[in-house]
């Protein structure tokens, strides 16, 4: 494979989802709400830079390993059937080259932070390459990823305080929760394939009562945010992020008793705006300190 041909750089876009970036969202979004949260005021832009630049190299590579864990089942699953693994555009070798490249960029990126935090990202790395395998041993993979993409937190907090005090885990288990909330809702999109080549999801796991369950996560989550923001002090940008977000659980409990596949995926996709506000809401608040 030539590596700087336009075919091999269209197979490596679509095998890292660089054209799909929902998922990096929902990676960056809690990363810079942390820094946030972590910052006396603001953070560094150095950081700024650094933990999004970790968020599109770490979702690229955890994209590949998915992959590569499912290059025997995407070819069953119609959503999946073409991608570049599944497709035999991409052998397994180049696959796991593409993910070494990447793991080494991510090294370089966190060898620009302090001991704490390179401590810390073995863990990062660890489960991103453990959640993709989850989905044939457990009904819970979806918590497996919430930890995999929440890891970011202690990190923040490690890389702007050079300590990861308690309050940071409470961020750490909101963002876990929420990853329940949006991937349940990814789940329901695949469930019928899933069930036929024996791949396990909270979706399988809850089944009739998927809309339920994905509602209490959300109240879950929404007292776990008023918590947030009574430890950090946060202040009216925060808590018009939170009616927002209350807003987009009701929207999306909507989209999800329509009953249909389709519905529950447009339920994920718009769920990193729940991300979002919360770091605006967090930002507008800092900038007033």
């Amino acid at each position: 494979m030539n590596l700087l041909s336009k075919q091999t750089w269209i197979i490596f876009i679509q095998l890292t989802r660089l054209d799909r970036p929902i998922g990096t969202y929902l990676v960056l979004w809690p990363a810079l709400w942390a820094l946030v949260l972590a910052a006396e005021h603001l953070p560094s832009l150095s950081l700024i830079l650094i933990f999004t630049l970790g968020a599109f190299v770490m979702r690229s590579a955890g994209c590949i390993i998915n992959d590569y864990a499912d290059r025997h089942f995407d070819g069953h699953v119609e959503r999946t059937c073409n991608r570049p693994l599944a497709a035999g555009l991409i052998t397994e070798k180049q696959a796991l080259i593409f993910f070494a490249i990447l793991c080494i960029i991510a090294l370089g990126l966190v060898l620009l932070l302090n001991q704490l935090t390179i401590v810390l990202s073995i863990g990062a790395l660890i489960l991103a390459t453990l959640y993709p395998f989850m989905k044939r041993h457990t009904y819970w993979p979806q918590a497996f990823l919430g930890a995999a993409f929440a890891w970011a937190i202690p990190m923040a907090f490690a890389a702007v305080q050079n300590d990861v005090p308690w309050q940071s885990w409470i961020v750490f288990l909101t963002v876990m929760v929420w990853a329940l909330i949006y991937d349940t809702a990814y789940a329901i999109t695949d469930k019928e394939d899933d069930l036929k080549i024996g791949i396990k999801s909270t979706a399988i796991l809850f089944g009739e009562h998927v809309r339920f369950w994905i509602g209490f996560f959300q109240l879950v989550m929404f007292v776990l945010l008023v918590w947030i923001g009574n430890l950090f002090h946060l202040a009216v940008g925060y808590h018009a992020a939170l009616l927002a977000v209350l807003g987009l659980f009701l929207y999306h409990q909507r989209l999800l008793a329509r009953n249909e596949p389709k519905y529950a995926f447009q339920a994920f996709l718009n769920n990193h705006w729940i991300g979002l506000v919360l770091l605006l809401g967090s930002l507008f608040d800092k900038w007033q300190l």
